[in-house]
């Protein structure tokens, strides 16, 4: 009942689907949500995937979020390889949600002072906003229409992987657990990484998992190199943090090529029963 009350807020429509979108990945299972927000005005949406047997059980889920999240974005590739590691057993079942865009590099940037940003990404600067949108919209909704036990992922690539490195420094504890793979850290030349020794020290306490990836894009690597290093000797003891540099890969190939790495080790494991 608390999931139908919360549902009519929202224009839902569920897509049971057997066929592959624009990339060729099969499209899963997935209700498809329109969500007016306050925060970004305007309308976004939003697909959602529940495990198998969620209607006709009680438990509660963890939620994989997601940016670049649309049905012709990474939510089907996503969705299967999540599927395939709770059918081998190394993860449990997660709800995941994915945010389609309107315009990423207006959602995912935080403010630059540089002209090469600028031209890059003429409307930019977003990425408060859209975190907004996050905490006060989207993940309330979520966890009113869904049965969901409060532990909370992101997973992104590169300006996604940006996005989700400002939220870990900015709001840490907006998610449990932080994937960023090939972030464009090389945003506002590299300011993150620069503020990265100040800010470290505020991640204490909060019980939060980073795990981040490079590949062999130059100016991908160097600042994500940089950011290791530097959180070698400042990161808080209790921040509990990998990164795993896949130097074979290309910006173009290595979501795919990371995911079953990156998620396996960061959702959570089976719970004994």
């Amino acid at each position: 009942m608390r999931r139908l009350i919360a549902l009519a807020c929202l224009i839902a429509s569920v897509c049971g689907c057997a066929s592959t979108n624009a990339l060729g990945d099969r499209i899963p299972e997935h209700e498809l949500l329109a969500l007016s927000s306050a925060a970004l005005g305007e309308t976004r949406s939003i697909s959602v995937h529940v495990p198998p047997g969620y209607e006709d059980g009680t438990d509660s889920y963890p939620v994989l979020y997601m940016p670049d999240g649309g049905i012709d974005e990474d939510f089907p590739h996503i969705v299967n390889t999540v599927t395939a590691l709770v059918e081998a057993g190394a993860i449990r079942p997660v709800i995941v949600v994915g945010i389609e865009n309107t315009d990423r590099h207006r959602d995912l940037t935080p403010a630059s002072s540089t002209q090469g940003d600028a031209q890059y990404a003429p409307l930019s600067d977003g990425a408060a906003d859209f975190r907004a949108f996050l905490s006060e919209e989207l993940i309330p909704q979520i966890e009113a229409a869904y049965r969901t036990d409060g532990r909370r992922a992101i997973v992104g690539e590169s300006l996604a992987g940006l996005f989700i490195m400002d939220t870990l420094f900015r709001e840490p504890d907006l998610f449990d657990r932080y994937v960023a793979v090939d972030p464009s850290l090389w945003w506002d030349n590299g300011r993150l990484v620069e503020e990265a020794q100040a800010r470290l020290p505020e991640l204490s306490g909060h019980g939060t998992r980073l795990w981040f990836t490079a590949s062999d894009a130059q100016d991908i690597y160097t600042h994500t190199d940089a950011l290791s290093a530097i959180m070698k000797v400042y990161a808080p003891a209790d921040l509990d943090w990998t990164y795993a540099p896949n130097p074979e890969e290309h910006h173009w190939t290595i979501f795919r090529a990371s995911e079953v790495e990156a998620l396996g080790t960061m959702l959570w494991p089976p719970e004994a029963p």
